[in-house]
């Protein structure tokens, strides 16, 4: 019995220690969300301004020339989590990558797959989707800009390197829903959406000064394409990493209730193994006490 209670024990103080770091984890997950929560609200002022620029270069230049996308290069950037403790985060993701590529792509069309985080290149490679370069996903929100920055220039590799100067992009993440959920989403990213530019063209210009260009019409919209693509996908990047913390932080909420629950049956089963020793110390003594006074 003794060393029941002594190993019940031990059990006891294994489950505190585990639970004091998944609390700790827990805190860590709701903390590094923040910085990212804002990131993702600064860089949506940030393109809420690109598109008012778009909104005075269509009323100045008219509408834009919409391409056919039949020939274009397409291409499909997912962000990842590369941290773990989230789930099947990854593989809910990748799911959602192989059915835009199965709806989205003809057979004679190869997609090129731009992937966010190491372990969202395993969970595409295990469907069977072939990924062309990964990329590290930033540390802190400093690093948001750094990684937009870089497929922004690759964006710009692909189209050059296009036959018919056309890009296709895809964004595939996570956003957070109702109920602090999150869902994974795929939002087209280019070519602009005719109803975007159609709603920029006939909206009403908010202010009573016209807008006035220097810059040539073809460098103009390149650099406001440019911004755009920029702002689009760091808010996807900031979005990813608030619904990965948020996805870290329910699972260990959920452990740490998991702990709690087989904490409690532990100190039920101590102090029931406790006092049957105690019991057992007792009965020792009064047979011993009794044997002592039949032998006087």
């Amino acid at each position: 019995m003794a060393q029941t209670l002594k190993t019940l024990t031990r059990s006891v103080d294994t489950l505190k220690s585990i639970r004091g770091i998944v609390h700790t984890m827990k805190t860590l997950s709701a903390i590094n969300a923040f910085p990212y929560e804002q990131a993702a609200r600064s860089i949506g002022a940030y393109l809420d301004t690109v598109l008012d620029g778009f909104q005075a270069f269509l009323h100045h230049n008219g509408p834009l020339v919409l391409t056919s996308q039949e020939k274009a290069a397409q291409v499909v950037i997912t962000f990842g989590s590369d941290h773990g403790l989230c789930g099947n985060y990854n593989e809910i993701l990748a799911d959602e990558v192989s059915r835009q590529l199965q709806r989205r792509a003809p057979t004679d069309s190869v997609v090129r797959v731009l992937c966010v985080g190491a372990q969202m290149e395993d969970a595409l490679t295990d469907l069977g989707v072939q990924v062309e370069s990964t990329l590290l996903p930033p540390a802190t929100a400093d690093g948001l800009g750094r990684l937009a920055g870089d497929l922004v220039t690759r964006l710009d590799g692909i189209r050059r390197d296009s036959p018919f100067g056309d890009v296709v992009v895809t964004l595939v993440f996570t956003e957070r829903s109702a109920h602090g959920q999150q869902i994974p989403v795929a939002r087209r990213l280019l070519p602009l959406e005719a109803e975007l530019i159609e709603d920029l063209a006939h909206r009403a210009w908010k202010s009573r000064s016209l807008p006035v260009f220097n810059l040539p019409p073809d460098n103009l919209l390149a650099g406001l394409i440019r911004g755009y693509l920029f702002a689009s996908m760091f808010r996807a990047a900031a979005e990813a990493l608030v619904t990965e913390n948020a996805a870290r932080l329910a699972r260990m909420q959920q452990a740490e209730q998991s702990i709690d629950e087989r904490l409690e049956i532990l100190n039920s089963e101590t102090r029931s193994a406790r006092q049957s020793e105690i019991t057992t110390e007792l009965l020792d003594v009064i047979i011993g006490y009794e044997a002592i006074k039949d032998r006087d």
